[in-house]
């Protein structure tokens, strides 16, 4: 097709929204961030982006992928909420971006006087955010309740750190709350070993819908003796009392004469194992507050350095390393110190060469943090690809969506092709890509058996037979989480992607038959397109096509309608385009979904009153939603339909929705997916193709990002990416070049990063040529 350039006049107009757009970018208030003085990358991070409208990321102390996250919970379902005023305790667990309470284990709180509160609610200390502060790996609030009282917290590898300044009193106390978390607890365990120590097991269950119970296992040491102590059961405190347990309310409070010593430490060593483990993990990092917090700076100092970029304002460079920071957060470690965790048969094992990572939240992941992490934590992301080997050996099943020691089957579909197909791609299942392939036929080809807790493709029987999902309104639910049954027509979609990226390694491996099987399969998501709407639609168990016809009012597609996951084909974007007639349809239909007239003259306008909606709205909409997971790749679909610029032009729009404040998300960050996003965007590398290795390209925000890689997996070391006075003007790409060589593909694969050196953007006011023709966008996948 002839290459059509914008009118001059629309160009101009575009080029002056954009203009703002990014002016605005960098313009924004920074809100409880510390500005950058020091040079250091950790100053730059927002910890507290996201506490508000429903982001529900944590502000409190972790390392990178650590299995503590000591951070306060407010009374939100979730954690963190920026806009309340009481906080109900410094909890060890939590989770970036969930959109279920999970976690909040063991909310320690300090307070003065007698303890005669027992419920959390009750208790809470008041604080204002202007006596609050937070950096990667360290938090601290002024509580203004019982007389005045400094928290600080900060965190190693397996433990939290508190510091507690108290008013000069000689009832000083530290709550222990063991029967009260995020999630609901089955039964607890307080145990104060001696002067110093108090030991917790705490059983539950919960996030979203029931799951299995799972045990943490936590040891707390005092840097001094107490001087009083006693424990509680539901509204019970019983003085020098040494232990209770119960299914309700339940703790323990320790006493300290701050008189004269008016500064308290404890660390919480936590394990998924058994009390032995944290009494181990607690002897490894018994180093002192100072020093862990100055060992949890460097390791995100080290972390953060992995990408450095020039150019760009204050504001988007604390907007983009808070989203880098985001993206280290998960999954977690999940071995102790001596290599023991528990498996997902719910016995103990030894993690032998490598690392055991918990924490799936796949169905989000495998879009976009599953990638950067390949790329800048290649190491990590190794060790938790055979992690999620190890939950098929010994759990029978790969996970969907795996919580601690235990599936939860949140969310639909099959994420954990493209997740290890992508790992596979990546390099990171070296010496594993038959035992990751057998897992993953296993999966592709069944179903698990009625006394697995997993659920796997629920709908893959009549998935295989019937070449489609049905979407079943009554389907009642078998196994706690949710169910393909309840969303057939985007489960379809999700096992197709599957199949594709299935095919591909399959056949890379040697497996042709296999290959050529799921390669047809890839082909299913026609089977659920209806020609008299042109969208893809449900369809019942008889094969009728069900639900309304407006694609805006569609049935069965998870958290999202027919309008947004149309374009969830990546394997096959062009027989996709074709179905819907052809490139100048599509585009239509893009412009359309993206209000792209609209966009032109106001995309921050554009983003915030047409886009966005509300906090888990999902329904009833005919525009894109950057809100969630199912339209990451909408914008870069323009790549694939011959203009390019477009994509640029969506893509920029989009990251104005990440700001350094508070409400900075764009939705529920998802264990970093979100953040990811904005991450690989504002670079210009996207992976375009989950599973696979095409990386699509746009214009960078910055004029220049070094990465600094792992010369294990990236000979080289470095990978320059340039764009010379990018800017909201200057934004089209007019040339790219891959290694000084002109390149007019609009993609990368994977292996030219890792074989090459630079990435150069030629850029200007206006679109051009570059990557028009039919062959510069990403292929197929077959």
């Amino acid at each position: 097709m002839k290459w059509t350039p914008h009118p001059r006049r629309r160009a101009r107009v575009a080029a002056l929204a954009c203009a703002a757009l990014l002016g605005g970018l960098v313009s924004v208030p920074a809100q409880a961030a510390e500005t950058h003085r020091t040079g250091r990358l950790t100053d730059l991070v927002n910890p507290f982006i996201g506490t508000q409208n429903e982001g529900n990321t944590y502000p409190g102390a972790s390392v990178p992928f650590g299995m503590v996250q000591l951070s306060p919970d407010t009374g939100h379902n979730t954690g963190y909420d920026y806009k309340d005023t009481r906080i109900r305790g410094f909890s060890a667990v939590h989770l970036s971006g969930v959109g279920c309470g999970l976690g909040g284990d063991l909310p320690t709180l300090p307070t003065t006087g007698e303890v005669t509160e027992t419920d959390y609610a009750r208790y809470a200390a008041e604080f204002r955010h202007d006596d609050e502060s937070a950096r990667p790996g360290y938090y601290r609030v002024a509580l203004k309740s019982y007389g005045g009282i400094t928290a600080e917290l900060t965190a190693g590898r397996r433990t939290g750190h508190q510091r507690y300044t108290f008013p000069a009193t000689d009832k000083a106390n530290v709550l222990l709350n063991a029967g009260q978390s995020l999630h609901k607890t089955d039964s607890t365990t307080v145990e104060i070993l001696d002067a110093r120590t108090v030991r917790t097991a705490i059983t539950g269950h919960g996030f979203c819908q029931g799951t299995r119970p799972y045990t943490l296992y936590t040891v707390t040491r005092f840097d001094r003796p107490f001087t009083a102590y006693g424990t509680w059961r539901d509204g019970t405190v019983t003085a020098g009392s040494k232990s209770s347990t119960g299914t309700g309310r339940n703790g323990a409070y320790l006493r300290f004469d701050a008189t004269r010593d008016r500064t308290v430490e404890a660390t919480t060593a936590v394990s998924y194992v058994d009390a032995d483990g944290a009494r181990r993990n607690l002897r490894a990092e018994s180093g002192g507050f100072d020093r862990t917090a100055r060992a949890a700076d460097a390791a995100w100092e080290r972390r953060l350095e992995g990408v450095r970029t020039q150019g760009g304002g204050e504001t988007l460079r604390r907007t983009f390393y808070s989203s880098l920071y985001r993206s280290f957060l998960a999954p977690n470690i999940g071995s102790d110190v001596d290599g023991r965790y528990t498996g997902w048969d719910q016995k103990i094992h030894r993690a032998r060469g490598f690392d055991y990572y918990q924490n799936w939240s796949l169905w989000d992941t495998y879009r976009t943090q599953a990638q950067l992490l390949g790329l800048l934590a290649p190491h990590e992301a190794r060790d938790m690809a055979l992690s999620v080997l190890r939950v098929d050996a010994e759990g029978g099943w790969l996970p969907k969506w795996g919580y601690g020691t235990v599936e939860t089957n949140i969310m639909t579909g099959d994420p954990v092709t493209p997740y290890l197909t992508n790992a596979y791609h990546q390099g990171l299942l070296t010496g594993h890509e038959e035992e990751a392939y057998r897992a993953l036929k296993k999966n592709a080809d069944g179903v698990p058996p009625a006394d697995s807790p997993a659920v796997g493709r629920e709908a893959n029987a009549e998935y295989i037979k019937g070449g489609y999902a049905p979407y079943i309104a009554d389907w009642i639910h078998k196994k706690p989480g949710d169910s393909d049954f309840d969303h057939g027509p985007s489960a379809t979609l999700e096992y197709a992607l599957s199949d594709a990226m299935l095919a591909r390694m399959a056949r890379e491996l040697g497996h042709h038959a296999d290959a050529a099987r799921y390669a047809k399969r890839a082909q299913n998501y026609r089977n659920v397109f209806d020609p008299s709407t042109g969208f893809f639609r449900a369809r019942d168990a008889g094969g009728a096509f069900t639900g309304p016809a407006d694609p805006a009012k569609s049935v069965g597609f998870h958290e999202g309608t027919a309008w947004q996951y149309q374009w969830l084909v990546p394997q096959d974007l062009s027989g996709m385009v074709s179905l819907i007639g052809g490139k100048d349809a599509a585009n239509k239909r893009l412009d359309s979904f993206f209000a792209y007239d609209k966009l032109l003259k106001d995309p921050a306008g554009t983003a915030r009153k047409v886009w966005v909606n509300g906090p888990y709205d999902y329904y009833n909409a005919d525009k894109y939603n950057p809100q969630n997971e199912p339209d990451t790749i909408a914008p870069y679909t323009y790549l694939s339909t011959g203009r390019p610029w477009q994509t640029t032009d969506v893509v920029h729009a989009a990251l104005t929705l990440f700001t350094d404040s508070p409400s900075g998300m764009t939705g529920n960050d998802d264990l970093g997916t979100m953040s990811a996003w904005m991450v690989l965007s504002a670079i210009g590398v996207y992976p375009v193709q989950p599973g696979a290795d095409a990386w699509g390209l746009s214009t960078p925000l910055f004029d220049r990002v070094d990465l600094r890689l792992d010369r294990r997996w990236y000979p080289h070391g470095r990978f320059t990416i340039t764009a010379p006075g990018t800017s909201g003007h200057d934004r089209y790409i007019r040339s790219v070049r891959l290694n000084g060589s002109p390149y007019g593909k609009t993609y990368v694969r994977t292996e030219d990063i890792r074989r090459g050196r630079a990435l150069s953007f030629g850029v200007g006011s206006a679109p051009s040529h570059w990557g028009t023709s039919a062959s510069a966008a990403p292929p197929a996948v077959n």
